[in-house]
């Protein structure tokens, strides 16, 4: 039950941290000018539940690692174990976690000029350092220094471009509208040229984070690396959409009525992949690589 609840709030973590940098990335750089107020307005609920969402599981996370590494359920809110938990690895990375994730909150509640430009790099931040826990932190010396860079690579891409596709799904539908048409076009347009950066420093990044943890062999035998097969299978599928929707459905949009309507539609089932990306790596990051 305790692993259970571990794997449900990296879950929730990782989804919160990933949509934070993608919707804030969408209104600070993404958007025109004169479009911004109008997609941090309609985007406002989705940042403003990561936030929350990001500083909650932190803690969260903390407790259940508690939890499983003293006695279970009576240990989640033991503050020897918690302190004992500090003392780790992992202590030492999420006690920076916690701290970031406290701060977003004290500017979310504050409100400053500059918050959006002020919580990405706060979300940045925090999918940084989780390069520093898990299989990523496995090496010492410069060969790990190279691989917990490689993974941060990995997490800021996935942040930016699954965090990037409900802001681009709210702009599909703002582009009805004729007073904002140009404006979320524009606005799309340039998620999808960039995107093209993030889906090949996924791809990279994330092949040579796997050949680090488990070299060139695959046993097949393994649940770590059939899970891992899996998410591999899915992300495909989420680049062979990506690419579908870009170069033959974008073009057909003047022509066929029915290329908006399929877009949205693949859209969503990117969506939907994602999550279940997201839900395998926090299965199978639990997991010894082998």
């Amino acid at each position: 039950m305790l692993p259970g609840l571990y794997i449900a709030l990296r879950f929730i973590h990782f989804t919160a941290l990933m949509v934070l940098l993608g919707s804030t990335i969408s209104c600070s750089f993404l958007a025109p000018q004169q479009f911004k107020p109008v997609i941090i307005r309609r985007l406002k609920w989705l940042w403003h539940s990561a936030v929350w969402m990001t500083a909650l599981s932190a803690i969260l996370l903390l407790c259940a690692q508690a939890g499983m590494m003293g006695s279970g359920w009576r240990d989640v809110i033991n503050p020897q174990i918690w302190l004992a938990v500090l003392g780790t690895r992992f202590g030492s990375v999420w006690l920076w976690q916690i701290l970031l994730g406290v701060i977003t909150v004290v500017v979310l509640l504050i409100k400053p000029r500059i918050l959006q430009p002020m919580l990405l790099i706060l979300a940045a931040a925090q999918l940084i350092l989780l390069a520093g826990v898990g299989h990523a932190a496995m090496r010492e010396g410069f060969v790990g220094g190279l691989q917990r860079v490689n993974h941060a690579v990995h997490l800021l891409s996935a942040g930016w471009w699954v965090g990037g596709l409900l802001p681009l799904l709210m702009c599909m539908r703002m582009a009805h509208k004729p007073q904002w048409r140009q404006a979320a076009i524009t606005t799309m347009m340039r998620f999808s040229r960039y995107g093209h950066l993030a889906v090949a420093a996924i791809l990279l990044s994330g092949l040579i984070n796997s050949l680090m943890i488990l070299g060139w062999s695959l046993p097949l035998e393994s649940d770590y690396v059939r899970f891992l097969l899996v998410k591999v299978v899915f992300v495909a599928v989420m680049v062979i959409i990506a690419l579908y929707n870009r170069y033959f459905l974008v073009p057909r949009f003047n022509r066929a009525p029915t290329a908006t309507k399929q877009f949205i539609q693949l859209t969503w089932l990117e969506v939907i992949l994602s999550v279940l990306v997201l839900l395998a790596v926090s299965i199978f990051a639990t997991w010894e690589p082998y």
